[in-house]
């Protein structure tokens, strides 16, 4: 039971609500079927209440008590306060207010408190003296000390609301991104008959937001989650969180725990521990795995475990969930009841054609045109064009002749060389440690290539730029005072020096022209715009609509950014079919789904 006097110095919304049964079903958002409570206070131009002479807007209150300006003493309710957002006049009408004029301060209030009585109607009129100015059934602000005198233990205790809709599922989406897990749950939950409502969202990154802003309008937005109180995150069953990859992906410098990044899993480690949701979903990068010869991972399992959750975890490719991209990740779900099934998922697979536009403009640059002098759209599908590995696959710099003409025999011998000098053997011979691709010197070259031209060949070759002329790496382990390994390669100036391709992943316009009966490689964030398609008759960019598609998204889902950062976005995102499917999964081990909702029918 909630005691006043145990809080004289917390801070008191004392607010009202019309007596009649619609705006109390608006504040406990079920006439809206929003789930989520409200109450909300209009501003004038300056941010400052008209109806309680100057409540700052920044201020949030720990509780609110409303009261019924019909029957105060039975329509009396206690809520914590968890948030507060400024609200325009086209988002009060989204959210469905009736008649809003202005500008609004809207209060997210958490589930309700059982109190001691109170003589409500005592404490109005002590807050509202007789012959004061105040407008009638004014908001207004009080310290627990102001509240305490009105406490009558003779009084019945006031009515508690109770929740008719108990099968809501609420959730909370961390690290959010555009809203990738959500819309899988939200699937999943409503093939299960429960209707979701996302009560919480937090991210960072400004043009991921605009995307969740423009997508879902009524909601707040919360940025850095490790500034959050879990006090004031509301109350919810399943925790979604896609936690930063960078810090575990082999796409950049997997410092794991050691990145700053890495340390968000237990913000969410936090949430769980304090909020005791009923089950979890966690997505990650598949490097996840093997981090650190799994420590890292198995940190994150010794966590969840010592909070009596019973999880399970698989890597699953999106490309056996309908969507044609071949994206491997982690997926770590949870539940406080019986043990997630992640195995044995019905297969379904698709191809680039199902989800590819047509009719689109075409690029037009020098090295597009350069690669339809030498080859036809028909034969560049399914090409990759990269001087990293070798195979028909592949289209290289010198078969472009980019950097120079090339002879039959330089490009016999760039392609031999290609494919010798990723064999591990040559880093026992040259004494360093194997490294993707190793200098080899003329001897060693003219071990498995016979030329009498062999040594005017090369040093043509590095004059263009095909080759180059370099010492070969060694690897450099440090230890940090943390105890993490971290590696890099640096010269080594001891060892001869060898020919090496002038490779880079990303060194050309195009990294691949993709075949629509193919399916897509992983869609990475920096190499996304270098994937092209056949179209009208020349070649493009994958396009952002394609790209969410790839994702699993809808094609009713806006995406209005730019370019450049809607690909940085749909490279971070996650899979929204195969979210949907291990959802599914962690719903099944709940043995009643009508239990849901936070507040029970009695």
């Amino acid at each position: 039971m909630f005691k006043f006097v145990d809080n004289k110095d917390k801070t008191f919304l004392l607010g009202a609500y019309r007596g009649d049964k619609s705006q109390l079903e608006w504040i406990l958002g079920e006439a809206t079927q929003r789930y989520e409570k409200l109450y909300n206070i209009r501003f004038n131009q300056d941010l400052f209440s008209q109806r309680n002479g100057g409540m700052i807007s920044s201020v949030l209150p720990d509780y609110v008590l409303l009261y019924n300006t019909q029957d105060p003493q039975t329509g009396y309710h206690l809520y914590p306060c968890v948030n507060s957002s400024i609200k325009n006049q086209g988002e009060m009408e989204q959210l469905k207010y009736p008649n809003p004029t202005g500008s609004y301060i809207v209060y997210t209030l958490g589930e309700e408190l059982i109190s001691e009585p109170l003589d409500i109607g005592k404490l109005i009129e002590r807050t509202s003296p007789k012959g004061n100015k105040d407008v009638l059934y004014a908001p207004k602000w009080l310290k627990g000390h102001n509240i305490v005198n009105a406490v009558d233990l003779s009084l019945p205790q006031p009515n508690i609301v109770v929740n008719n809709h108990h099968n809501v599922l609420r959730f909370i989406d961390l690290f959010a991104g555009i809203g990738g897990i959500r819309y899988g749950l939200e699937l999943a939950a409503k093939a299960k008959g429960l209707n979701p409502v996302c009560v919480f969202t937090s991210e960072i990154k400004p043009y991921a937001v605009s995307v969740l802003q423009e997508n879902h309008p009524t909601e707040t937005i919360t940025g850095d989650i490790t500034k959050v109180d879990t006090k004031n995150i509301p109350d919810f069953d399943i925790l979604c969180a896609g936690f930063p990859c960078q810090a575990f992906s082999s796409a950049g410098k997997r410092q794991g725990f050691a990145d700053t990044r890495g340390t968000m899993f237990f913000e969410v480690e936090r949430i769980l521990r304090d909020k005791r949701p009923k089950g979890f979903i966690l997505e990650n990068v598949e490097g996840l795995v093997n981090h650190d010869g799994g420590k890292t991972l198995q940190v994150i399992v010794d966590r969840l475990e010592a909070l009596n959750y019973k999880f399970d975890f698989r890597v699953l490719n999106s490309k056996y969930f309908g969507v044609p991209q071949e994206r491997k990740r982690i997926y770590i779900v949870g539940s406080i009841s019986d043990k997630p099934n992640l195995d044995n998922f019905p297969i379904k697979e698709s191809k680039l054609v199902d989800i590819l536009e047509s009719g689109l403009p075409t690029s037009d640059t020098p090295f597009i045109r350069t690669l339809l002098k030498h080859f036809t759209i028909e034969q560049l599908c399914g090409k990759s064009i990269k001087d990293k590995r070798g195979g028909s696959t592949n289209i290289h710099s010198w078969d472009l002749e980019i950097k120079g003409s090339v002879t039959k025999e330089q490009k016999k011998l760039l392609d031999t060389i290609l494919t010798e000098r990723r064999k591990k053997k040559w880093a026992e011979i040259i004494g360093v440690d194997w490294m993707d691709g190793m200098p080899l010197t003329l001897e060693q070259i003219s071990t498995f290539y016979n030329s009498s031209d062999l040594k005017s060949m090369l040093e043509d070759l590095t004059r263009k730029g095909y080759l180059k002329f370099e010492y070969p790496k060694k690897l450099i382990r440090e230890v940090n005072e943390a105890g993490v390994v971290t590696t890099h390669r640096e010269y080594d100036v001891t060892k001869p020096k060898g020919y090496n391709i002038v490779a880079g992943k990303l060194s050309f316009e195009i990294n691949k022209v993709m075949s629509p009966n193919e399916i897509a490689p992983t869609l990475v964030a920096m190499d996304m715009q270098k994937l092209y398609v056949g179209d009208n008759g020349g070649l493009r960019r994958l396009s952002l609509r394609e790209g969410l598609r790839l994702c699993g998204y809808p094609d009713n889902m806006k995406f209005n950014v730019n370019e450049k950062d809607g690909f940085n976005l749909l490279g971070n995102t996650v899979v929204v079919p195969v979210i949907k499917a291990v959802a599914e999964r962690l719903l099944d081990t709940f043995k009643n789904l009508q239990t849901f909702g936070l507040i029970q029918m009695i």
